[in-house]
């Protein structure tokens, strides 16, 4: 891909705009799922939360299968299997709705984050080749942006076409009519879903987007392996927990906010996604011009910790924070616990751009290796709020439960000020 054909790039960064579109719209979706399949399936927020399990599970387990597949296949084959599998989630969607089965929703859930794993790592290389080297962490931020900003309209869009009378019902008078009737608003809505991700396929297949090739990486003299370097395997665990509070905080929002009483609590999530594009706005104007890579990680992990705290000190019957955000869409109405959580966004979107190249920096010929092991540390957002969901089911305070995040924050800010120094396990 040749860095003076502007023109060419436009489409491949087109297409890779709608593709990071598709994983932010599928991925931010789980939030407003959660309370919606607690409703239908009878569920506690422990099993509520195997929502997320099932869905981030899949970039553990099928990353190997995956990337050996996309070693036979090609990138932009991959891509395409990417959507096909996808699409088959999707449609696995409409037997999930007719039985009202969780099992089913679980499924389907993992065959989606199945197919999203092979096309992460299909389309990932080429928003670096784009275009210039030079500008290539400008193109991550415009695909974080996007991403997000498909998070913060998943929930809005989900809400109003079937999450919108959820408050009128309750789970204790639920009859077998009501829960029918409930879980077949999936159904239309999932079949587009399906249609809509086979369409992308014949996109990808049949656009310009070229395959790709990778020059071989120096050989490294001293390191035979990719557990002798600290800042890949530290930094995979800081993603880990980085992910895990990602998803703690744009996933149980809803949960939370339904036991609080919330109006229209499945459309949470997108509050938490907006301070997310914030975060990234911030980012893409102020790295590295005002802000290098270290500090805006440092920054968020302090940011996340404080947040917390306030969280964690605040009363659901205060709406102090909520009013200083008022004009935010109606945040004045939610009580400060709940904004609080949204904010934690914010702390949450430089976490990822800081950490990749931080913890790649000097891997050479392991870089590949170091790349799946972070992708593969995404299954802290299979882990970390399954834990949260037993601790809320146990301590029966699901706002102590996100106490569970100050460690991570804490492992995070190390990796800012230390952890990606190290060079040698001493």
């Amino acid at each position: 891909m040749h860095d003076n054909a502007k023109q060419s790039s436009l489409i491949p960064m087109f297409i890779i705009g709608i593709l990071f579109f598709i994983f932010g719209f599928v991925t931010w979706l789980n939030g407003s799922l959660i309370p919606f399949l607690k409703l239908i399936c009878d569920l506690n927020d422990f099993q509520a939360l195997f929502v997320t399990f099932a869905f981030y599970i899949a970039y553990t387990t099928m990353a190997y299968p995956m990337s050996f597949i996309l070693s036979k296949s090609g990138y932009k084959n991959g891509m395409a299997i990417g959507l096909g599998i996808m699409a088959i989630g999707a449609l696995l969607f409409i037997p999930a709705a007719f039985s009202a089965n969780f099992i089913i929703f679980l499924v389907a859930l993992f065959t989606l984050g199945s197919g999203l794993t092979i096309l992460q790592t299909a389309s990932n290389p080429y928003i670096v080749l784009v275009g210039p080297t030079e500008s290539a962490a400008m193109r991550i931020s415009i695909m974080g942006l996007i991403n997000k900003s498909a998070g913060i309209l998943a929930p809005l869009v989900f809400t109003a076409l079937i999450f919108t009378d959820l408050g009128s019902f309750s789970k204790e008078v639920l009859s077998s009519s009501e829960i029918e009737m409930l879980a077949s608003k999936l159904i239309v809505p999932y079949l587009i879903m399906a249609v809509i991700l086979t369409g992308l396929i014949f996109l990808v297949l049949f656009s310009s987007l070229p395959e790709i090739e990778f020059n071989d990486a120096e050989e490294d003299e001293e390191r035979t392996h990719i557990f002798h370097y600290p800042q890949i395997i530290l930094g995979a665990i800081a993603l880990f927990f980085y992910v895990g509070v990602e998803v703690v905080a744009g996933d149980t929002i809803g949960l939370f906010g339904q036991k609080l009483g919330v109006d229209n609590y499945t459309a949470l999530t997108s509050y938490t996604m907006v301070f997310m594009v914030l975060g990234y706005l911030v980012g893409v104007f102020g790295i590295p011009k005002y802000l290098s890579q270290e500090r805006a990680l440092t920054y968020s992990a302090v940011g996340g910790f404080v947040t917390i705290t306030a969280l964690l000190l605040s009363s659901d019957q205060s709406y102090v924070i909520s009013n200083v955000l008022w004009g935010w869409s109606g945040l004045a109405s939610i009580p400060d616990p709940v904004a609080l959580v949204a904010i934690l966004g914010f702390s949450h979107a430089l976490v990822w751009p800081a950490i990749w190249p931080l913890a790649l920096e000097g891997l050479g010929k392991f870089t590949a290796q170091g790349s799946a092991l972070l992708i593969m540390s995404i299954a802290g957002g299979a882990i970390l709020p399954l834990v949260f969901g037993q601790m809320a089911d146990i301590g029966g305070d699901m706002q102590f439960a996100y106490v569970i995040t100050i460690p991570c924050y804490l492992f995070i800010l190390y990796y800012a000020l230390k952890g990606h120094k190290l060079k040698r396990w001493r």
